[in-house]
């Protein structure tokens, strides 16, 4: 791996990432993209609470596109969120409903284990919490790590990078010394919200299997299209100030 001190220069990494965003556009997914600009801290409630919580906690370790798949049928075991109470007081029907759809025990416990902890604590102080510590105050949440903590703060609207293995595998290769580094570099240079780089970093590699190649190659000069599709790129929505 390449020592930090030779990072890659800027314009070089910042070639790839417009590069990466376009194929990504194009590929079909800028609706990835524009949600993740305008998800805000704000504008979650407990219903998007429990939601999120359940999309990372499911996703850890399994493809996306399984979790999708399967991602209805698991919302309607779980009465779609309806609250966090509703949840608990049909804890068993959940499970079994749930678990007929996706056999994995402990994962359902810990969505029903997370819905106690809304239903007692309540969503508000659970947000105001993750507004003054960021994601370590999701750590007492079941099945919540380093990794699957940052995930569900970007979800929930905290500027962050989750350190999947996609990410961290893009940072190692590029010479930073994890993806928090890597996104927050972007970041700064293109404007875009660390959580909008993670988004793109993480889904232009899961549609290129060269994903690591392309971004050692650090193209810089000769790249075409690259300076006249930056100029008219226009975020979607407003930025979200909380957090």
């Amino acid at each position: 791996m390449m020592a930090v001190d030779e990072r890659p220069e800027s314009c070089d990494i910042l070639a790839s990432y417009f590069l990466a965003k376009l194929a990504v556009v194009e590929a079909g997914f800028e609706h990835e993209i524009a949600w993740q600009e305008r998800r805000c801290i704000d504008d979650v409630d407990e219903r998007l609470f429990l939601r999120e919580a359940a999309w990372v906690v499911l996703s850890s370790g399994m493809r996306e596109s399984v979790i999708r798949r399967l991602f209805p049928a698991l919302e309607a075991a779980f009465g779609h969120w309806h609250s966090a109470a509703w949840i608990i007081d049909h804890r068993a029907d959940c499970k079994v409903r749930a678990e007929q759809t996706f056999r994995h025990a402990r994962k359902i416990d810990a969505l029903i284990e997370i819905s106690r902890t809304v239903a007692s604590r309540g969503v508000v102080p659970l947000l105001a919490d993750l507004r003054e510590r960021g994601p370590d105050s999701l750590l007492t949440l079941p099945y919540m790590g380093p990794a699957t903590s940052r995930h569900l703060a970007k979800n929930l609207g905290i500027d962050t990078a989750k350190p999947d293995r996609h990410l961290i595998r893009v940072a190692e290769a590029t010479g930073y010394t994890s993806p928090a580094s890597l996104c927050e570099h972007l970041a700064r240079m293109v404007g875009d919200t660390i959580a909008v780089v993670d988004v793109v970093i993480w889904r232009f590699a899961t549609i290129s299997a060269d994903y690591l190649e392309f971004f050692r190659r650090r193209r810089c000069s000769g790249v075409h299209g690259v300076t006249s599709w930056a100029e008219t790129w226009t975020p979607h929505g407003p930025r979200c100030r909380a957090g």
